[in-house]
């Protein structure tokens, strides 16, 4: 096999099992009206679907071989080399996090517990506005209070997340500066110091749901599962906007304005059920719109992440395109931060 390199039968051992994927999801998926006509027309749409990937595992083996290969194959190293890191430097991040937390509030008598206070008041607003003043009636035979902060809640983390975690870069310039720190988990530290507030929200989201009859049950264990998800998709953008906003400062506020046209086109406010069912897949595609739904799932539909199949393997094809990405683009421009700052 001297003539097939390692790369080349990766790239095609992909493309075989997408194909594989896509010939279950044609069995679920493609209504035929008799067995004759659905296996021809099954058969053509996988030769179609099989060719297809075929043309792209050529124009991968042409285009990017001096990137994506190098990241997938040379780097594989400096991949463990960073997991390694993160366990090493724990105590570094950790003292990172808690200071974060503690410069955001700085002067304030509360300090930290107003990152705790801000989201609660909220949602106890939320409370009084939909439940005791528009008399909003529920979703899913489900208190609308509860329904709206099962999707609130997740969206706050993420949210934070992204906005603080696009600053990092300038928050810690003094840290990039130097050598022999890895600059790549200051975002992590953002993220961290996020998630620290998230868990005290689905806390106080348990303790609501309680006080209206509804109490745990095993779907909530997918809460770390969908909360890994996040983790991943948060990661994958804020090395992208972090990166970017070294060199490009409109960054922050492009951030912004898209987090809210995001908030707005997601369904956090409104369900989705109110739009034609032809126009689902164009909000399916949301990845966020994965998680909101998959915070539902745990606390109001009671249903397993696994019986979501086709829009879970869609969430994860976007979301690890975007984390090795983000990783590149990361890499790429993480030599000229300190020039640059």
């Amino acid at each position: 096999m001297s003539f097939i390199s390692k790369k080349q039968i990766f790239v095609w051992l992909i493309v075989c099992c997408v194909t594989a994927i896509c010939a279950i999801a044609v069995d679920y998926t493609v209504p035929f009206a008799d067995n004759s006509s659905y296996l021809i027309k099954k058969s053509i749409l996988g030769a179609a679907i099989f060719l297809l990937l075929c043309l792209c595992a050529i124009i991968i083996n042409a285009s990017l071989k001096h990137t994506l290969y190098r990241f997938m194959f040379a780097n594989v190293k400096d991949f463990f080399s960073f997991i390694r890191d993160l366990y090493v430097k724990r105590h570094l991040i950790w003292d990172l996090t808690r200071n974060d937390l503690k410069a955001r509030f700085a002067g304030s008598h509360l300090g930290v517990v107003w990152a705790f206070v801000m989201p609660v008041i909220t949602i106890f607003v939320f409370w009084l506005v939909f439940e005791n003043g528009f008399k909003s009636p529920p979703v899913t035979d489900y208190p609308f209070v509860l329904w709206l902060s099962a999707g609130i809640v997740p969206w706050f983390f993420f949210l934070d997340s992204v906005s603080s975690a696009t600053n990092s870069i300038l928050d810690y310039s003094f840290l990039v500066k130097k050598v022999v720190f890895r600059v790549s988990i200051l975002p992590i530290v953002k993220i961290l110091a996020a998630l620290t507030v998230h868990f005290s929200l689905v806390l106080v989201l348990i303790i609501i749901n309680a006080l209206y009859g509804y109490y745990p049950t095993l779907y909530f264990l997918q809460l770390g599962y969908y909360l890994f998800a996040m983790i991943v998709l948060v990661l994958g953008i804020s090395w992208i906007t972090s990166a970017a906003i070294v060199f490009f400062r409109d960054m922050g506020p492009f951030v912004n304005t898209s987090l809210q046209i995001l908030f707005w086109g997601t369904p956090i406010f409104w369900t989705i059920k109110i739009v034609p069912e032809k126009y689902h897949i164009f909000f399916k595609i949301n990845p966020v719109f994965y998680l909101i739904q998959g915070y539902r799932d745990c606390f109001i539909n009671k249903i397993w992440f696994w019986e979501r199949w086709e829009i879970t393997i869609g969430f994860w094809c976007v979301t690890i395109a975007i984390f090795i990405f983000g990783a590149i683009f990361f890499m790429k421009l993480k030599p000229h931060f300190a020039d640059v700052i």
